[in-house]
């Protein structure tokens, strides 16, 4: 058995993909217009869509790997670039909320989907608004998974505003980092002091993809605290852990980013499997899609990682 054909989300063909970028949307409260890259299948409709949040300093261009396969498998998926890739100034009032910000780019995306929608050539009329998903990697997943219902604790303790949109009906959130407080290393502490979540009102049906040798230098913790988020919240039905794996998961970023340390293709072939399986069933296209790549990872010979389910 090839590693890649570890986890299986049947034998669909993959269909032609445009992708257009930037697309511009008007922003003036943000101080920069916001730009987005938009991919989807050129046939078909009733398309439902992702919203991907990326990784810190990347960008609208990364994460080819997932956008492209998402998109080739019958997604819409629009990519923003989040300020913290646009060089602010150390001293940019705007810096200190910068993790509000991009959620508000997030849910200002789903605000002008038309707009999104008229830009790309061949997709007016083939979005399927009732159907739409959030994602994201590291401190993208953080942002992603606000939208599903996480919280940003406040220096008093207390969980701040929920930023939840109803419009989102699931998740995938790739080494979404965990508690913060006396879980964050004083790197973390001080520069990503808001990396400190509360999972109680995580309530949207959630995946979290982890990587068992995910060491980051923002905790005092191992790699288990990219599954706080699995344990913590009641929305998050699934956690597939993968051996080996460390923050590039294999490469998901693309080639563009040169900070993948663990390098696999099987490994990114995997992430991309799994999350469309787990896509397709969460948002009600493939009410099989998710159990059979469970039951196949479960007997694989030799799986690249494991999926726990509550």
């Amino acid at each position: 058995m090839s590693d890649t054909a570890s986890i299986t989300v049947g034998d669909e063909p993959a269909a032609p993909v445009v992708s257009v970028a930037p697309v511009t949307l008007a922003a003036p409260e943000r101080g920069q217009d916001l730009q987005v890259r938009v991919s989807a299948p050129t046939t078909g409709g009733d398309l439902p869509v992702v919203v991907f949040s990326h990784g810190m300093t990347l960008t609208m261009d990364d994460y080819v790997p997932l956008a492209g396969f998402w998109a080739s498998h019958g997604f819409v998926v629009i990519q923003p670039t989040h300020l913290d890739s646009l060089g602010l100034a150390p001293d940019d009032p705007r810096n200190p909320l910068i993790w509000r910000i991009r959620t508000d780019d997030l849910t200002h995306v789903l605000d002008r989907l038309d707009a999104v929608e008229a830009a790309v050539p061949g997709l007016a009329g083939r979005i399927d608004r009732a159907r739409i998903a959030v994602a994201g990697h590291s401190w993208g997943a953080q942002t992603a998974s606000t939208l599903a219902g996480a919280r940003v604790v406040d220096a008093d303790g207390t969980p701040g505003q929920s930023m939840a949109d109803q419009r989102v009906s699931a998740a995938v959130l790739l080494c979404l980092p965990g508690t913060g407080g006396a879980d964050l290393s004083p790197l973390g502490a001080q520069y990503f002091p808001f990396m400190s979540p509360d999972f109680a009102e995580l309530k949207t049906p959630s995946l979290i993809v982890a990587g068992d040798a995910d060491q980051s230098p923002l905790t005092v913790r191992g790699p288990d605290w990219f599954t706080d988020g699995y344990r913590l919240s009641p929305g998050t039905t699934d956690l597939l852990t993968l051996f080996g794996a460390e923050h590039g998961l294999g490469g998901i970023q693309g080639a563009n980013d040169t900070r993948t340390t663990d390098e696999s293709p099987a490994r990114v072939a995997a992430v991309q499997r799994a999350t469309l399986a787990y896509l397709r069933t969460a948002l009600g296209l493939d009410n099989d899609a998710w159990p059979t790549a469970r039951r196949t990872l479960a007997t694989a010979a030799d799986p690249l990682g494991s999926i726990d389910s509550k």
